[in-house]
């Protein structure tokens, strides 16, 4: 039995398929409400609830919990809104639903496996340095990354005060069709496709030299799932290693489309809200622990999604 807190995200459906596919039970828990699949689920008021938290955990007794709950919020938003507005929230999810899970498991189902996802954030501007590992200090500067770290810590609390095996996935990028489109990588294709059918002409985006290191989500998912299947918990960095530029994504996008996307494609400062250094993720010990590498490369990844969205009802 494995429950999935976040399963309406794109890592959270993904990783419900797979689960089902491989013939698990399967609870996921979404903003919208609880799926369940090969198991009856006690009524659930949400991760805010300790309660009702503690009674889902009693009655499935999981052998696995994946916490992918986020409070997403963009580099706009983080510009225009106040950073207490983005707090509370960010805490309610990142922090305080994922300590209701782990106490209610230390109680209630000790020996469940643990995966909580992370995200590059925690490092801040990468500590001057490009390669990112599970040694590099965790220096948030946004609010994201904050809390983010602050779950990091809460999996290690409880892996090394109470023996709970709960591990952190520090994640780098990744993307799959599942991508809302407040995301770059997302914003970039679905613009490249209206393009395509003439329903637009012009895409403008910020930092085209920006490096980032992109992954292809489902691979992701597969380390998600390589780590909970370890005897011990412990913290992983999830990455390729490998920097692309956001120019390389535009332009991969175009091609597949058969267009030159310097007929289409400008950069404006002002849509560039937050400058980020380039920063890269070093997976070697998740390689040793699991033998997990990334299997899809960069421009199949662009190409998958281009095939989707040409396939979708963009509006």
């Amino acid at each position: 039995m494995s429950v999935i807190i976040g399963s309406e995200g794109q890592d959270g459906r993904l990783l419900y398929d797979q689960l089902v596919a491989a013939g698990e039970s399967v609870v996921g828990i979404g903003r919208s409400g609880v799926r369940s699949h090969g198991c009856e689920v006690p009524p659930f008021h949400g991760i805010a609830d300790a309660k009702s938290v503690r009674d889902l955990v009693r009655e499935t007794k999981p052998v696995a919990l994946y916490y992918l709950a986020s409070f997403h919020h963009s580099s706009q938003e983080n510009a225009l809104t106040d950073a207490s507005a983005l707090m509370t929230p960010s805490l309610e999810v990142h922090v305080t639903g994922l300590l209701h899970f782990l106490d209610a498991l230390k109680h209630e189902a000790p020996g469940c496996h643990v995966f909580y996802a992370a995200s590059a954030l925690v490092f801040g501007d990468g500590n001057g340095s490009v390669l990112q590992d599970e040694n590099t200090p965790l220096r948030p500067r946004c609010i994201y990354g904050i809390t983010k770290t602050a779950g990091i810590h809460l999996c290690q609390k409880h892996r090394e005060k109470d023996g709970l095996p709960a591990s952190a996935g520090i994640l780098f990028n990744h993307e799959c069709h599942l991508r809302q489109e407040k995301f770059v990588s997302k914003k970039i294709i679905n613009a490249a496709v209206r393009i395509k059918q003439g329903r637009q002409d012009q895409l403008v985006l910020g930092n085209l030299s920006a490096q980032v290191d992109w992954g292809y989500a489902p691979d992701y998912v597969k380390a998600m799932r390589a780590i909970c299947a370890l005897p011990q918990g412990d913290d992983f960095v999830i990455a390729t290693g490998t920097l692309h530029t956001v120019q390389e994504f535009v332009d991969i996008t175009f091609r597949a489309l058969g267009l030159d996307s310097r007929n289409h494609v400008s950069q404006a400062g002002q849509v560039l809200t937050r400058s980020r250094c380039a920063m890269a993720g070093d997976s070697a010990r998740l390689t040793r622990a699991t033998g997990w590498k990334p299997e899809t490369g960069f421009a199949q990844m662009i190409e998958s999604m281009v095939q989707h969205a040409l396939q979708e009802h963009i509006q």
